[in-house]
């Protein structure tokens, strides 16, 4: 509605997590290289977790653009509310072996034959589970058996667990104190920092085509820093909605006010720190800076490599014939 107003070239602010518009801040850039390193270096047992919104479904979604197609087969489980035989037949279907009516011993020898045959060719085999936080305690156990696939080398199968911070206190029980001792690898997302919103909101701007100089006023991006705690998906619907307040209102600028509108509209409450404070750390963040900073995103937009954001592949998993 707004993108010929502000001489946009695509929305910048869709909830899908699409890896055109991946920002790598740190944290973001080691979720990923860690998954990247984990899968190559075949480690078993790998856990991503964050607050609801922090981007983990876009680190997935560039983690599976990412993968070598020719040398990695990925089974992505995004409906984690299955029972423990539904759960197998899922894994089993998206890795491409024949399931079909059997009992769950006669299902996990053709897996694990088609594991090992995978491992013969070289290939590398990982199991992604979104949504992980919704899996019970069976079914935890159920994934945990599964990594005893392996040979004398490494596992047969990578298991890349992803959700809220309550699978973070499900692993920390002692019903499945043998889960967590099989993981290898932990990351964590959190909130951006206030700089960091500043130069995601710009970024995603400049990838979908803006031109225009500040089209949120720097009070503006620090009144969405204050509402959104720093959450990316807060973030983009305030700005979003602020910039359809702006259109609205005849207006080529976001200021304070629209973002103030569009968060009382969606009943966002800030956090408990003074506005003031936010709009000081703002004001500090040269626009130069940040100018570069939204010039990159735009050149990397749409070609979403590890290479290009800076995401190191380690000697590992460059000696392993995975990637």
């Amino acid at each position: 509605m707004y993108l010929d107003h502000f001489q946009l070239t695509r929305p910048p602010f869709e909830m899908s997590p699409d890896p055109y518009f991946f920002f790598p801040t740190a944290q973001h850039r080691e979720a990923l290289a860690g998954l990247v390193y984990g899968i190559g270096a075949r480690k078993g047992f790998l856990v991503l977790t964050g607050e609801v919104g922090t981007g983990k479904s876009l680190v997935v979604r560039c983690l599976l653009d990412t993968l070598d197609k020719r040398r990695v087969a990925c089974a992505y489980v995004f409906n984690s509310l299955l029972s423990p035989g539904e759960f197998l037949h899922y894994i089993a279907e998206d890795l491409g072996v024949t399931s079909g009516p059997c009992s769950k011993n006669e299902l996990l020898l053709r897996l694990n034959r088609h594991l090992i045959e995978s491992h013969r060719k070289g290939l590398t085999t990982v199991a992604i589970i979104d949504e992980a936080h919704h899996l019970d305690a069976a079914l935890l156990e159920e994934v945990r058996l599964l990594t005893n696939l392996e040979t004398p080398q490494g596992k047969l199968l990578q298991i890349a667990l992803v959700g809220q911070p309550e699978l973070d206190a499900k692993l920390e029980t002692h019903e499945l104190r043998q889960v967590k001792q099989r993981i290898t690898l932990r990351l964590r997302l959190g909130g951006l920092s206030a700089p960091e919103t500043f130069r995601y909101v710009e970024a995603r701007l400049a990838a979908a085509g803006n031109s225009l100089p500040a089209l949120f006023t720097p009070a503006a991006l620090a009144m969405i820093h204050y509402y959104s705690s720093g959450i990316p998906r807060l973030v983009n619907t305030l700005a979003d909605n602020s910039l359809l307040a702006a259109y609205a209102a005849g207006r080529r600028q976001v200021g304070v006010e629209m973002v103030e509108e569009a968060a009382a509209d969606l009943r966002l409450r800030p956090v408990a720190r003074r506005f003031s404070s936010f709009a000081r750390e703002f004001a500090k963040i040269p626009r130069r800076s940040v100018a570069l900073s939204a010039s990159a995103a735009a050149a990397n937009a749409g070609h979403f490599s590890t290479e290009a954001h800076g995401i190191p592949f380690t000697p590992e998993a460059q000696h392993e014939p995975d990637f």
